[in-house]
């Protein structure tokens, strides 16, 4: 079986990884910094060891020829559903206690379907049905067994995600659900305000356990948001909607990316006013929808940099098939997007919009080795991902034909979780 065969060359993999790789003759795109003809990427131990038009190979590496080739770090997803998470029920529409970390599948085929498609670090997010349906994961695409397998962990070994909020039409239903937007807000406030509360109450007690407030893990939660240790990622669409989250922003203090944005042309200049992390735009290139993204255009991405506020794109997969996920940054160039914010809007925006800059996002020496390898240009339709490596190691391989299937497959490729399909991990190399 492969997971058996996996537990056994796992030592000799450990190992291989402590003698440097080069991979030699591609034409770079380092993205903070100018492009690099015929350049060399040097990595060892997980990590990026040096880059450039004549970095210095050591004597031992491992040289691997990629002329013709493209180069360029991995794609950052700021917003996708796969491995099926799940969040918040109909209980409550505000649920900060939510983990999404409780509810994923990582041996769902469509975390190989994103790695068919560049995609290296993901925040996997729970649904926008609710004002708040939980805390979201960011996930490096490891191939691991279990979710521990694709952690990130921060410095002080915490795990690194955000929370989910959403505004608009999801979370508007019967009670004790908002009936209308104004509702929706007054909601969210009352929640926060608690949150301070009870972070005030927790200060005074300074310690003492007779002091201290009962445990509430929602405002908890909430409490580390207020803190800006995690990150609101809040759904809305509507130009009012979005103009709603800045208030709220402004009224409670919290980092905020915003995402989706459909109406983002319409205020652009005041998201750049507006404090927040930065905006995940979605490219949505097929008819249907709700009727508040009815205005959605491929220049939103243009509207934004002409604002001067910083952008990324996302999947939402499987709004967006996560294998297509360049596509969104040709189409944003289309609108008139420059090529460079496109790239960036691919990479390293999204690192910041995960407080994960310092370690993803671009080519540089000590960043995580999170690349791939393409035929051509990343906006042509004709390149295609060839090659995708984590921490060093290579996940896809397009010439090797069960990774292939994940890049071409139909639904049997992507849904392999139900009655009747394989388990990818238990298949041997020769299936």
């Amino acid at each position: 079986m492969k997971t058996a065969a996996l537990a056994l060359l796992l030592p000799a993999a450990m190992a291989a990884q402590d003698n440097p790789v080069a991979l030699t003759g591609a034409h770079i795109l380092p993205i903070n910094g100018p492009e690099i003809a015929n350049g060399v990427l040097v990595i060892q131990r997980g990590k990026i060891a040096a880059v450039g038009a004549a970095a210095a190979i050591p004597a031992n590496a491992t040289r691997i020829d990629v002329r013709g080739k493209v180069l360029m770090p991995g794609l950052v997803d700021t917003h996708s559903h796969i491995g099926g998470a799940e969040g918040a029920d109909a209980t409550a529409p505000i649920q900060a206690d939510i983990r999404v970390l409780d509810s994923i599948n990582v041996r769902d085929a469509r975390l190989q379907k994103a790695q068919a498609g560049g995609i290296t670090t993901v925040n996997v997010m729970p649904g926008s049905g609710h004002l708040l349906s939980g805390q979201t994961l960011y996930l490096k695409l490891r191939d691991g067994k279990t979710i521990d397998d694709l952690l990130i962990r921060l410095d002080d070994g915490s795990i690194a995600g955000g929370i989910k909020m959403a505004n608009g039409t999801n979370s508007r239903r019967a009670a004790p659900f908002p009936g209308t937007r104004a509702k929706s807000a007054a909601l969210v406030r009352e929640q926060f305000v608690k949150a301070q509360e009870y972070q005030r109450k927790v200060r005074e007690a300074a310690g003492d356990a007779a002091k201290l407030p009962p445990r509430d893990l929602a405002l908890e939660a909430l409490g580390e948001v207020l803190a800006g240790k995690r990150i609101v990622h809040f759904h809305t669409h509507r130009h009012d909607d979005i103009l709603t989250v800045l208030r709220l922003r402004q009224e409670f203090g919290f980092r905020v990316v915003l995402q989706h944005v459909s109406d983002a042309w319409a205020v652009a200049d005041e998201i750049a006013r507006g404090g927040v992390v930065g905006s995940s735009i979605i490219v949505i290139d097929s008819p249907g929808g709700k009727i508040e993204a009815k205005d959605v255009t491929f220049a939103n991405g243009a509207a934004l940099e002409r604002a001067g506020a910083l952008f990324g794109y996302h999947t939402d997969d499987g709004v967006t098939d996560s294998r297509w996920f360049l596509r969104s940054a040709a189409l944003g160039v289309r609108a008139g997007l420059s090529r460079e914010r496109a790239l960036y809007g691919m990479t390293m925006a999204g690192a910041i919009m995960l407080d994960l800059d310092k370690r993803v996002g671009s080519l540089e020496p000590g960043k995580d080795a999170d690349f791939i390898v393409l035929s051509g240009d990343p906006l042509s339709v004709y390149s295609k991902v060839e090659q995708t490596w984590v921490d060093g190691v290579k996940v896809f391989d397009r010439a090797i034909p069960k990774d292939r299937l994940y890049a071409v497959g139909g639904f049997g490729a992507s849904h392999d979780q139900g009655p009747g399909h394989f388990d990818h991990h238990e298949l041997g190399d020769d299936q």
